[in-house]
């Protein structure tokens, strides 16, 4: 009978290996046992130092634990607790610590660590304070700890549970030149939930000008498990209080979120001083926009509110670069007039209380004068850039039917140029183009405006001309360069040409032989009230030629069917005084027509017509003298016209030719016209130079 075999043992070299193996893992395990052990007896309070010197060495940091310290499992949970424990801020920071913290005690997730997630199964946070900055070239920030340019956001831990009492941040831009010092609301929360919104309050500076400000996290439960974060702020800066909501991604991550902007306030141009961009004052004003910040570009769409009495909608984008930019587009359907004003350095609100010339007194004009003596901001448009495309409906004004306005702003290292700037007049087209060059000292500044053939009927309704049965129209041009940092000073120094052409028409009026300045017509039919034909005009021209600030007469001549109207004199943009002579010197026998000249004089703001001139009351009182020693019928004759005017050939009226280029319609040279000089020229006091320069045609006009 045979016996059975018994299985092969295995080879001694097997089994030799396996031992080890098990061993070795026994010891491993033992030793880590021992070291759980040991520190878990200790609370790892030996190793302290040689975590100041690990972490300082990966952060790049000096990081000191001044109190208690402990670091171990307890037991498959991290256990971290310091007291009186700082990280220091890089070199180049204006504080020297990024975070403090009394004391800080928590509860890690070691697995979290592993996937880079990092969790807290719970937080005790007490009086910490958290230092937040950007370096002046914008290219690192304190709390990003490699070199990599331009910084990460702030990312925040997953906290389960949490205790923060006392906690302040401060932050620190320096290109946006903003300062904040918030401090958190005591926050406790248990599994993850914190049940209440969480507060901060604070204030600072932005550009030299103090704020404050208060905002609430809504959803704080959604906030510490990293989901959703309805955040409502609002702040408070130099009369103006601006309100943002939204969901944020995480409770520092605005990047490329949509905000709710809501601002209000009693100037628009003070809340946008505030980032160093200055426009025109406003009256008071409401607006709402989206908020979309992506890296430098602050885009705001889908805006839309109302400043004064006017309507205001479109985008607005910030690029806060190495130059502040700003690039928007906007449309209004009504401007209020009175809303207009800052345009021109007007103060709206002065405006709409006591008129243009207060305003004009507020910038510092004279006393009577309108045109503004604010200056412009010269630093502060050398510091920023703007494109602005803006169109406007109408206009709401009682005497300027003014609409369709489209303008064209481009702002390039101190040169404003508003060009093309366009809109409707009377059924006719402005079209002009406005630089002020503030590159040069004083700016150089032109004004080129250029009016297309208008009605005259619809333009001059408002000043007593009846549009039915007004046929004439007018065009001109308006070419002037200065120099000067204000409108006024720019007009004050200004030389160029001023000209307005009347082409062959009708006008009308309620009191028709007034227009044509022929007064004692104008008398006569008064009392047999047949006021009731138009004036035809043949053709006129109103030209002015401006030296040194001073407009003279060149020439002005309106050739109508009856009279033949010249005018003399001139207005100063240095004092705004008016000193112009009209008469009328008729083309037929007119038998009570007072030959004198009609005056307007004055100033811009508060001109006078003087119609009862020291001519026609000599001739009352030669005729009255004949009335009483010859015939009541011989006092007549003092204010009897011969009709010997002589007609004017249109063809220079229409080219806008000056005074020394006018004819009459048999082919002479007018001697009944200004030649472009004051009085004192014209009294032989202009130098040749200037005679010569007076007769010049003014090119490239019509």
């Amino acid at each position: 009978m045979e016996t059975p075999t018994t299985a092969a043992a295995p080879p001694p070299r097997r089994r030799s290996a396996w031992r080890i193996a098990r061993n070795v893992a026994l010891a491993l395990l033992g030793l880590i046992v021992a070291i759980w052990l040991v520190l878990y007896i200790t609370k790892g309070r030996f190793l302290k130092h040689p975590f100041e010197r690990f972490v300082g060495g990966q952060t790049h940091r000096v990081v000191r634990v001044d109190g208690d310290f402990q670091l171990y499992f307890a037991p498959f949970r991290i256990k971290f607790l310091a007291e009186r424990m700082r990280i220091a801020n890089p070199d180049w920071a204006t504080r020297p610590y990024l975070f403090q913290a009394e004391r800080i005690d928590t509860r890690i997730a070691p697995l979290s660590l592993l996937w880079g997630k990092r969790r807290l199964y719970w937080l005790d946070l007490a009086n910490g304070a958290v230092d937040l900055e950007w370096n002046a070239a914008h290219t690192a920030n304190t709390w990003t700890f490699s070199d990599k340019k331009g910084g990460k956001p702030l990312d925040f831990p997953r906290i389960d549970t949490a205790t923060v009492r006392g906690t302040t941040v401060r932050y620190r831009d320096p290109r946006m030149q903003l300062l904040a010092d918030l401090k958190v609301d005591d926050i406790r929360s248990t599994d993850a939930r914190i049940g209440k919104a969480v507060g901060v309050t604070g204030d600072g500076t932005i550009r030299g000008t103090p704020f404050r400000v208060a905002a609430r996290l809504l959803a704080p439960d959604a906030t510490v498990n990293r989901g959703r974060n309805e955040l409502v702020l609002r702040a408070w800066a130099a009369h103006n209080v601006v309100d943002v909501s939204g969901t944020l991604p995480s409770i520092a991550g605005i990047e490329g979120v949509p905000l709710q902007t809501r601002a209000r306030g009693r100037n628009l141009s003070e809340l946008l001083a505030i980032i160093g961009v200055v426009i025109p004052n406003t009256r008071d004003y409401r607006l709402k926009a989206q908020l979309v910040q992506q890296g430098q570009v602050y885009r705001f769409t889908r805006m839309s509110g109302t400043a004064g009495e006017s309507d205001v909608a479109g985008t607005l984008t910030i690029t806060n670069g190495d130059r502040l930019h700003l690039d928007s587009q906007l449309v209004t359907k009504t401007l209020d007039i009175v809303d207009a004003a800052p345009f021109i350095g007007y103060n709206p609100d002065i405006v709409a209380a006591r008129g243009a010339v207060a305003a004009a007194a507020a910038t510092g004009a004279a006393p009577q004068r309108i045109l503004p003596d604010a200056a412009l901001p010269i630093a502060t448009m050398q510091r920023f850039d703007a494109d602005l495309k803006w169109r406007i409906g109408r206009v709401r004004s009682r005497n300027l039917p003014i609409s369709d306005i489209d303008l064209t702003l481009d702002l390039d290292r101190g040169r404003l140029a508003l060009s093309p700037l366009t809109f409707a007049m009377a059924r006719g087209n402005v079209a002009s183009d406005v630089i002020f060059d503030t590159r040069q000292r004083p700016a150089a500044d032109s004004y080129d405006i250029r009016l297309s053939p208008t009605p005259m009927g619809r333009l001059l309704a408002g000043y007593g001309v009846a549009e039915a049965g007004t046929t004439g129209t007018i065009k001109g041009r308006i070419k002037l360069e200065g120099r000067g940092d204000s409108i006024h000073d720019s007009l004050s120094s200004a030389h160029g040409r001023i000209a307005f052409v009347m082409p062959q028409g009708q006008l009308w009026t309620r009191n028709v032989q007034l227009a044509e300045l022929d007064i004692g017509t104008f008398v006569q039919k008064m009392f047999e009230d047949k006021l009731k034909k138009p004036v035809e005009i043949n053709c006129g021209l109103i030209g002015f030629t401006v030296r040194n600030g001073i407009a003279a007469a060149d020439p002005i001549l309106i050739d109508t069917t009856k009279n033949v109207i010249l005018g003399r004199g001139g207005f100063s943009f240095k004092t705004e005084a008016v000193d112009l002579a009209f008469r009328a010197d008729g083309k037929k026998f007119s038998l009570f027509s007072g030959q004198s000249p009609v005056g307007i004089q004055g100033y811009f703001a508060a001109p006078k017509l003087d119609v009862i001139s020291d001519q026609l009351l000599g001739r009352a009182g030669v005729g009255l003298g004949l009335a009483v020693v010859a015939t009541p019928v011989a006092g007549v004759l003092a204010f009897v016209d011969v009709g010997d005017a002589k007609s004017a050939a249109c063809g220079p009226v229409l080219a806008g030719a000056t005074a020394a280029a006018q004819r009459t319609t048999k082919g002479k040279p007018r001697d009944d016209v200004g030649r472009g000089t004051t009085a004192k020229e014209e009294n032989g006091k202009a130098d040749a130079g200037e005679k010569k320069e007076q007769r010049k045609k003014f090119l490239g006009i019509f």
